[in-house]
C-alpha cells in the first residue's frame, strides 16, 4: 500500500502540490488524472524519491521514502515523462546496466531481462541500438526497465504521450497485463485513456486532490442533475411561462436561434426519470401550441465530471485573489490618511527640484555651444 499524506511542494512562491492526502490499495490500476500543470508529474517524482517535498510524507509499504529511500525505491518500478534511455546501447545491453544498478546480477538478471523483455514484446529488437528505434519501442523498453526486479508498485508518469493511435492501444494492454500482477499508477490528462484502463481515478486540480473514486461512481456522484436539450418553435420571452410552471425542472437558459426557434438547456431534478420529464414537456409545449423539433437527453461523462471539478477550483481559486486584491487594497486605503499631504508635497518638491536643475544643465549647454561658436 502508499499513503500519502499532507505532501506539499513549494517553488519560491508558486505551490505546485498543496496538502495532497491520499491512499494506493494493492493490486488496482489508479489513474492521476489533471490537466497540464496541475501538479501530476511533481507528485510522481517526490513518491519516487526523485523530488524532495516542502513538507509531508510518502510510504511505500511501511517504508518512508525520505527516510528510508533505500528500502521504498526498492518497491518501486518508475517510468518518467520522457523515458531514461541511452540510446547508443541495445535495449539489452540498457536492460543490464540498470538490473546491476538494482543490485541484481548472473544468472537471475539474465533471465529477468528476458522475462521483462517477453512481457513488453520487445525481444525482437533487443540487440538494435534504441536509436534507431520507434518511440513506441523505446516506451516499451521505458517499461521493461521500470518492471525490472519485479517491483510490487509501478508507476508511470504519460506513458502513451507522443505515440500514434496504434501504439497507444498495445500500450494500453500492456498496462492492463502488468496490472493483473502489480500496483500500477498511471498518470494522464487524456480522459479517455484513464477511463478504458484504470479501476479507480484521482482527479487532481492546482496541485490539489479534487476527487477520488472509480469512474462509475463518480458519474453517479454527479448524475443527479440530468440534463435535456430541447429545440423548440418559440420566443425567447414565452419560454418562462410554459417552464416555470414545470416543477421538474430547476434550472433553464434559452439561447435565439432565429426563425422563430429556440434551444433550451433544462436541469432537472435529482430523481426523476427522464422519460417523465420529456412526456411533461410533450404536453406542456402543445397545450401552448408551440412545436418541439428536438428533443435530446443528456448522460452525464467522466469527462463533464472532470471539467466542472477543475473548472470548480479555479473559479475558487481566482474567487480568493479577487478578495485578497480587495482586502489588500482596503488595507492600503485604511493605513493611507487622506488629510496627509506630505508626501504629495514632497513629491511636487523634488519634481520642481528636478526641473530646475534641468533647466539650469540646458542653460549651461546653450552658453557652452555658442561660446564654441563664438571661437570659431
Amino acid at each position: 500500500m502508499i499513503e500519502v499524506n499532507h505532501l506539499t511542494k513549494r517553488y519560491g512562491n508558486h505551490t505546485a502540490v498543496s496538502d495532497l492526502s491520499f491512499s494506493i490499495e494493492d493490486g488496482q490500476i489508479y489513474g492521476l488524472l489533471g490537466p497540464n500543470g496541475a501538479g501530476k508529474s511533481t507528485t510522481m517524482n517526490i513518491m519516487t524519491g526523485c523530488l524532495a517535498a516542502t513538507s509531508g510524507e510518502v510510504k511505500i509499504n511501511g517504508f518512508d521514502i525520505f527516510e528510508e529511500p533505500n528500502e521504498a525505491k526498492k518497491q518501486i518500478g518508475y517510468l518518467p515523462e520522457q523515458p531514461p534511455l541511452y540510446l547508443d546501447r541495445t535495449p539489452r545491453e540498457y536492460l543490464r546496466f540498470v538490473g546491476q544498478a538494482r543490485g541484481i546480477s548472473g544468472k537471475k538478471l539474465t533471465r529477468q531481462i528476458e522475462n521483462v523483455m517477453a512481457v513488453t514484446q520487445i525481444t525482437d529488437v533487443a540487440d538494435r541500438l534504441m536509436k534507431n528505434l520507434s518511440k513506441g519501442y523505446k516506451q516499451r523498453v521505458g517499461i521493461a526497465q521500470a518492471i525490472l526486479g519485479d517491483p510490487q508498485v509501478i508507476i508511470l508518469d504519460e506513458p502513451t504521450v507522443g505515440l500514434d493511435p496504434r501504439q497507444i492501444m498495445e500500450i494500453r494492454e500492456l498496462i492492463r497485463k502488468l496490472g493483473e500482477n502489480h500496483t500500477v499508477i498511471l498518470s494522464s490528462h487524456i480522459l479517455s485513456e484513464v477511463q478504458a484502463v484504470c479501476q479507480k481515478v484521482m482527479i487532481i486540480s492546482k496541485g490539489k486532490l479534487v476527487a477520488s473514486d472509480t469512474p462509475e461512481n463518480l458519474e453517479k456522484l454527479f448524475a443527479g442533475r440530468l440534463t435535456i436539450a430541447v429545440k423548440a418553435e418559440i420566443q425567447e420571452e414565452e419560454v418562462p411561462e410554459i417552464l416555470s410552471s414545470m416543477a421538474s425542472v430547476t434550472r433553464w437558459t434559452v439561447q435565439s436561434q432565429g426563425n422563430g426557434c429556440c434551444r433550451m438547456e433544462l436541469e432537472i431534478e435529482q430523481g426523476i426519470r427522464s422519460e417523465d420529464v420529456c412526456r411533461e414537456l410533450f404536453f406542456a409545449f402543445a397545450e401552448a401550441k408551440k412545436a418541439i423539433l428536438e428533443m435530446n437527453t443528456g448522460k452525464i461523462s467522466l469527462e463533464d465530471v472532470f471539467m466542472e471539478l477543475t473548472n470548480l477550483e479555479r473559479t475558487e481559486e481566482s474567487d480568493q485573489k479577487n478578495l485578497s486584491g480587495q482586502y489588500d487594497a482596503g488595507e492600503m486605503d485604511s493605513e493611507q490618511d487622506p488629510e496627509d499631504t506630505s508626501e504629495l508635497a514632497f513629491d511636487s518638491e523634488q519634481s520642481e527640484n528636478d526641473s530646475g536643475q534641468d533647466e539650469k544643465k540646458e542653460t549651461e549647454g546653450n552658453s557652452e555651444k555658442e561660446e564654441g561658436e563664438v571661437k570659431e
